[in-house]
């Protein structure tokens, strides 16, 4: 067997290295571990300090403030929920680091109350009075003159009057159903006639700009903005007639929205999925937003109903749901955001003659190409390898998973075009890839009557692995083309979203893909793959297996060393295996954009170890692990992140790098990512985090994905193409 090969037989029955793990793993301290959950919250403070920072562009730092409420709503649906609904079931399963779920839900809601509260701080002292002096002015009813509440009221009346939907609660009206993430008024009125006092509840519609311009005649560089919620509070005496309104407040609901199915072999997975989301809808409540000048008689009303506790009850200054910034920050001012960046097309990908129609079969043929996304464009190179292969006559066949896409991709486009020209297509969607359940479920069975053949996952699994595989015949053999990716393949995402992928004509690539493909549509069990490891079988015992050999060379005295970049580190056993691998003296580098349970530099655990993190326009998705090998590196990209549900419950893929210049590449990465003229955040001995963003000098250190577009944009083919 090469040296460079995993033989994944051994990897799944290899009991002598299980028993070496778990004997090792012995001598190491039993409090090794960060909390899985603060870990995130620290991770979402980096992106609050994003918002916080003046060097950024105005704008940039309002979607940061966005970005923060969208992630702590998704935080709060799921990690929350998931420890509410431990607690509730009886199932009281200690976290990673062995606290009860009850005693991680008192430290979240203490530490979640302290963000909440500061992100609602930046905004009030600090972005809102940028934005007025930019000339883009969030303003209240108050503030406004006669002449604007006359042009607010017209556009009420037109506009959004008809859409409202005012709810009494008495005893003929019971307390209504509130539904998750809404925005809504509480509002308390007295009958004129006797006196009675009532309780209403308003809610906002979510289909109305959340922002509405005061007056649309106003130039773009001097913009007045009114909150929704504002103007219609002030337009209440039009929903009530008779009645005095005597207290109306803002509040908003988080409830669990974590699907949880009982997957059987002998159900239709689409059928037990659509009713797991329809339960979403009515799934318990975990947090309770209010104005924090909300009057005691609504918040106990609130909390009452609402069956709440008073831990899960956030008051906060208005506006309520922040996430509404990005209508602002979507506001074409050039000035004040980001200088625009232009994707490249791969060099690889280029004509070898600037006169010759580009093949993107023929660019793969010379060699591996490496992808890196959004610095190289995933238009001229993903999606044109998948539309050229719908368009060729000689591609016979087309397979590909797909976990999270839009229904107007080019991409789904592109499978519904070979379907219609007679090619044989196979699409594994995940339809239970979170939030995006119904959506791939409708554009999925748009496919299937296209006549593609759509997989939907498999039971128990999710297929989160990110494969394209193109059969095409060429002087009578059949070659295999196949993409393997870090990101999904959604148009949208991949100018957002930090990635690589790997486009080859290798055969053993191919016949890898073609098993794997077969197992995950048919019924066949396959163990061997050449250039892959896979989950849920493989993938981490691979990874041990590498980290082990590092281990035993740093022992022995070769070269050692060990490169990870990855979303989220939370799994024990590989953390397990990086603390040994740093007492053995490897030098182990974990470059992480989430959550990281890893302590770093700690004596006698993990002074060989450092982790940084890189937030910045682009969100870094990519995974990367890089082993020295003794000389002979082996390099691998793909889909898995460090997670128990990456690792044991999801179909993940990995697949090694072979061209030296392509790991060179990657290591000549790890080099710019780490280095301490770098502006990045370290992971300190203590657990918490210290952003780096200048040096002694007070100079700005670099930005690294601004530098990497710079660096990318002047690639050059050899002899002088682009």
């Amino acid at each position: 067997m090469a040296p460079h090969e995993i033989d994944s037989d051994n990897v799944d029955v290899d009991n002598d290295f299980d028993e070496f793990v778990a004997v090792a793993t012995e001598s190491l301290p039993s409090d090794r571990f960060l909390d899985r959950e603060l870990s995130w919250l620290a991770f979402n403070q980096r992106v609050l300090e994003l918002a916080e920072d003046h060097k950024l562009p105005l704008l940039e730092r309002a979607n940061f403030l966005a970005i923060f409420a969208s992630n702590l709503d998704e935080f709060f649906m799921v990690r929350v929920a998931g420890l509410k609904r431990r607690i509730m079931t009886g199932l009281a399963v200690p976290t990673n680091i062995g606290r009860a779920p009850a005693d991680a839900l008192a430290d979240i809601s203490a530490r979640a109350h302290e963000l909440q509260l500061r992100h609602a701080a930046v905004y009030q002292n600090s972005v809102k009075p940028a934005l007025s002096k930019a000339g883009i002015q969030i303003v209240t009813w108050d503030s406004l003159d006669a002449a604007d509440h006359d042009i607010l009221h017209d556009y009420f009346t037109d506009q959004i009057f008809p859409v409202l939907m005012p709810l009494a609660v008495d005893p003929a009206h019971p307390f209504p159903y509130i539904s998750g993430l809404s925005l809504n008024l509480a509002i308390r009125v007295r009958n004129s006639k006797t006196g009675t006092e009532e309780f209403a509840r308003l809610k906002v519609p979510q289909m109305l700009p959340r922002f509405v311009r005061v007056d649309s005649r106003e130039a773009v560089t001097n913009v007045r903005y009114i909150a929704l919620e504002d103007l219609i509070a002030n337009q209440l005496q039009d929903l009530f007639p008779g009645m005095e309104i005597l207290e109306h407040h803002t509040f908003r609901v988080t409830r669990n929205e974590d699907v949880q199915i009982d997957e059987d072999e002998t159900e239709d997975l689409i059928q037990v999925l659509e009713k797991g989301l329809l339960k979403r809808r009515f799934g318990p409540p975990i947090r309770l937003e209010v104005a924090e000048q909300m009057d005691p008689t609504t918040l106990d009303l609130l909390i009452r109903e609402l069956d709440i506790t008073e831990q899960e009850v956030y008051r906060l200054p208005e506006p309520l749901n922040l996430g509404g910034l990005f209508e602002i920050a979507g506001i074409k001012r050039p000035e004040l955001h980001y200088t625009p960046h232009v994707p490249t097309t791969a060099v690889g990908l280029t004509a070898a003659d600037a006169n010759e129609p580009r093949s993107i079969f023929s660019s793969i043929r010379r060699g591996d190409v490496l992808l890196h996304h959004p610095y190289e464009s995933f238009s001229t190179s993903v999606q044109s390898f998948l539309e050229q292969a719908a368009a060729d006559p000689n591609v016979l066949a087309i397979k590909q998973t797909l976990y999270r896409t839009s229904g107007d991709s080019p991409i789904v486009q592109a499978l519904i075009n070979a379907a219609e020209a007679g090619k044989q297509v196979l699409a594994l969607v995940e339809i239970k890839a979170r939030f995006d359940e119904q959506a791939n479920i409708s554009w999925a069975r748009k496919l299937e009557k296209a006549g593609v053949h759509v997989v939907y996952g498999l039971v128990g699994l999710k297929t989160h692995c990110k494969l394209a595989l193109v059969i095409r015949q060429e002087k009578g053999e059949l070659k295999h083309y196949s993409h393997i990716g870090t990101g999904n393949y959604n148009p949208k995402t991949s100018r957002l979203y930090e990635d690589f992928g790997l486009l080859t004509a290798d055969p053993v690539v191919g016949k890898d893909l073609t098993r794997l493909f077969n197992e995950l549509s048919g019924y066949a069990i396959e163990k061997k793959f050449k250039r892959l490891l896979v989950a849920p079988l493989h993938l981490r015992k691979g990874l041990l297996k590498l980290i082990n050999a590092e281990t035993k060379n740093a022992q022995a005295g070769l070269p050692a060393r060990i490169r990870i970049k990855i979303n989220s580190m939370v799994d024990e056993k590989i953390i397990d295996a990086l603390y040994l691998a740093s007492q053995a003296g490897v030098k182990v580098d974990v470059w992480v954009r989430g959550i990281c349970s890893l302590k770093a530099g700690v004596p006698g655990l993990s002074e060989n170890i450092r982790v940084r993190s890189i937030l910045g326009r682009y969100l870094e998705h990519s995974r990367v692990f890089m082993f020295e090998n003794n000389g002979d590196p082996q390099v691998y990209i793909g889909s898995a992140d460090m997670m128990h549900r990456n690792l044991d419950r999801r179909v993940e893929a990995l697949v090694r790098l072979s061209a030296p210049e392509q790991i060179t590449e990657l290591s000549e990465l790890f080099d710019l990512a780490l280095d301490e003229t770098t502006s990045s955040w370290w992971l300190e001995s203590d657990g918490s985090w210290k952003r780096h963003v200048v040096d002694e000098a007070g100079n700005t250190l670099v930005d690294l994905q601004d530098l990497l577009m710079k660096q990318i944009s002047k690639r050059r083919r050899p002899g002088g193409h682009r």
